[in-house]
């Protein structure tokens, strides 16, 4: 069974940080494509980082320079390293994959996880 869980996600303080990790099971991660999105109240899902396969990075303007996607194959993860995390930060993080990287950069990924709350607040 193809399964990807987040996890990582939390309350935390403006200018803190927080690491989410995506965890696959039921297949391998290391030729695969992933992406991390997130989905804030009343607002479409956003794409905010992605891996390729062979390591190539991709960042949203709104995270660029905060966020750091890297992954781990041997672990079969993803993570998502999040600094200096802002109030409009707050949203529910999702990681898809897919084999294909233009299915991540297009939101058509074959596989999604079920989300993981990060909230910042003062």
């Amino acid at each position: 069974q193809v399964q990807l869980v987040e996890s990582g996600g939390g309350l935390v303080q403006p200018g803190g940080s927080l690491r989410l990790s995506c965890a696959a099971s039921g297949f391998t991660l290391d030729y695969y494509a992933i992406g991390w999105f997130r989905q804030a109240p009343g607002k479409e899902r956003e794409g905010v980082s992605c891996i390729s396969s062979d390591g190539s990075t991709y960042y949203a303007d709104s995270v660029k320079g905060r966020f750091t996607i890297s992954r781990d194959n041997a672990k079969n993860t993803v993570y998502l390293q999040m600094n200096t995390l802002k109030l409009e930060d707050t949203a529910v993080y999702y990681c898809a994959a897919d084999r294909s990287y233009l299915k991540i950069v297009t939101r058509k990924a074959g596989s999604w996880g079920q989300g993981t709350q990060v909230t910042v607040s003062s």
